[in-house]
């Protein structure tokens, strides 16, 4: 019997006046109850509306049904057949105008928390510590990705999961891209970002950092090295300025380079000499998700 309550089952949080001053996540994740009470309001759909506003397609019915009946392992497994990511996409992805955004219980109220049951998932797998994969027979082909970031990943596993043999060439000296040096750390602890990688790895996706390609090596002595195909997922690893009067002043600078300083160097915590500008009194120009994160990081980074 589906639960038909209109609201979905309440996240723990930080309460706001302890979590504007520290890094620490946000969001604290669904118990085992939390996450089987939420998994009840699904209504399992014959026409799976949520599926289709899925970017990777996860099977988001039968997944949930398994989180319903406690068969997280399952539910895993379902998630993991077609998005490499999930404690990542549970945390991050535009849910609300994805997967949720088509639910049909958020037509009378609010949409089952689809991606609240993803994390739920991926963290209860990676806490038993058990993701282990299946390294799939060889198909004797080379593919080259360059960027580390969420598209290279995603391409090096779908890639290592048919077989080819997959090298991740990265220009920094980690892998994960936006995820770790733009998404802050409350939002996306970098942690999980690094335990997503290792699954990855373990698949076979061999990951080269501090190789820029271009620099170190050209795509031409890529293919020359015998790399059938090359994806190339560089990034949105440079800001774009507006062109005003002012730019080039002292205590301005980009969201991209407040956000690296703090997320990818660590400019959070006082052991690390990362030079950051740490102001009391801090104007953010825009309005989107990284001008928000840098807002919420400037203010936690002391600005009042």
């Amino acid at each position: 019997m589906a639960n038909m309550s209109l609201k979905k089952v309440p996240m723990p949080e930080q309460k706001p006046e302890v979590r504007a001053r520290n890094f620490q996540e946000v969001t604290l994740g669904y118990s085992k109850a939390m996450a089987m009470e939420e998994a009840s309001r699904c209504l399992n759909c014959k026409n799976k509306p949520c599926v289709s506003g899925c970017p990777v397609g996860v099977r988001i019915p039968e997944f949930i049904a398994c989180v319903a009946a406690g068969d997280f392992d399952k539910a895993y497994d379902i998630i993991t057949s077609t998005n490499g990511l999930p404690a990542v996409c549970g945390r991050v992805c535009p849910q609300e105008h994805q997967c949720e955004g088509k639910c049909v219980r958020g037509i009378k109220g609010e949409p089952v928390g689809i991606g609240r049951l993803e994390r739920f998932v991926a963290d209860y797998k990676m806490e038993q510590g058990n993701t282990k994969v299946e390294v799939p027979a060889s198909n004797g082909h080379k593919v080259a990705v360059v960027g580390a970031g969420p598209s290279g990943l995603t391409c090096a596993g779908d890639l290592a999961r048919l077989g080819y043999q997959v090298t991740v060439f990265e220009a920094f000296h980690v892998a994960g891209g936006v995820l770790m040096y733009g998404i802050p750390e409350f939002r996306l602890p970098k942690a999980i970002v690094q335990k997503e990688i290792k699954t990855l790895k373990a698949l076979g996706v061999n990951i080269m950092t501090d190789m820029v390609i271009g620099k170190v090596l050209s795509v031409d002595e890529l293919l020359e090295d015998g790399y059938e195909a090359i994806f190339i997922g560089s990034g949105a690893g440079l800001p774009r300025f507006m062109g005003i009067e002012g730019e080039a002043l002292v205590g301005v600078c980009s969201a991209n380079e407040y956000l690296t300083r703090i997320n990818l160097m660590k400019g959070y915590l006082e052991e690390y000499d990362t030079p950051v500008i740490k102001s009391k009194r801090v104007a953010v120009v825009g309005g989107g998700n990284v001008a928000m994160d840098a807002a919420r990081s400037a203010m936690r980074m002391g600005a009042e």
